[in-house]
């Protein structure tokens, strides 16, 4: 259920704004006026704010001002509501941060379409956030793929390619399976890297390559 944060210092205004909201199965809060809905705003962190401009202390514009100043209410769409239609007014509300102007009064469906707008833009907002997140997650993916790859290069591969010289040099025989032995218990890790990333395997010798599968130390790719 969507939380919607409604601050107006008129009570029959916020008693209405409620009731209608609520009647659409929004979950909402009402503050009357603009100290509250800034303090409502941190405490519940709303998925929308309706808020009215002219209210005495705190206005709207000082509301959102703070709310955009802070990383957790920042981005959180905010309407708001006016009983002047004034282009200045709207304007520096918008160069303050805010998503849309109602004026009032205003109808249940110029109020509704207002949300549903908001929300909407805020859907492909968090998809589009959503999308650049899996790229950067895969991007990382990818480098950290590409370090252990050189890793492995700088420090696997020499050390497989003197492992099997040596047993490769030594006659068929027990000398020659208890050095293959130590070979699977000493270079397991190396063995198993091999077997994970395939390319490495390109980095040995191609006979080094044939004689690791001829004792089943590595898989066919």
């Amino acid at each position: 259920m969507k939380k919607i944060l409604v601050i107006e210092d008129e009570p029959d205004v916020r008693a209405n704004i409620i009731e209608l909201l609520e009647a659409e199965e929004f979950h909402v809060v009402g503050a009357e006026n603009g100290f509250f809905g800034a303090l409502w705003a941190q405490e519940y962190l709303p998925d929308l704010i309706i808020c009215d401009v002219r209210m005495p202390e705190l206005n709207g514009y000082d509301v959102l001002t703070a709310l955009r100043q802070d990383a957790a209410t920042a981005t959180i769409p905010f309407i708001f509501l006016t009983a002047n239609a004034d282009r200045s007014d709207m304007r520096r509300g918008m160069e303050l941060g805010a998503d849309d102007y109602l004026t009032k009064p205003f109808s249940r469906t110029e109020l509704l379409n207002a949300i549903a707008s908001r929300f909407a833009k805020q859907e492909v907002v968090m998809q589009q956030y959503n999308n650049e997140r899996e790229r950067a997650d895969s991007l990382k993916q990818k480098v950290q793929e590409l370090e252990n790859y050189a890793s492995a290069k700088a420090s696997i591969v020499p050390k497989l390619n003197m492992a099997m010289s040596i047993v490769k040099n030594l006659p068929p025989g027990l000398q020659r399976e208890r050095c293959l032995e130590i070979l699977r218990q000493v270079c397991n890790e190396e063995i198993k890297t091999l077997n994970n990333t395939p390319a490495l395997q390109k980095l040995l010798p191609a006979e080094s390559i044939t004689f690791l599968r001829q004792f089943n130390l590595v898989s066919k790719q």
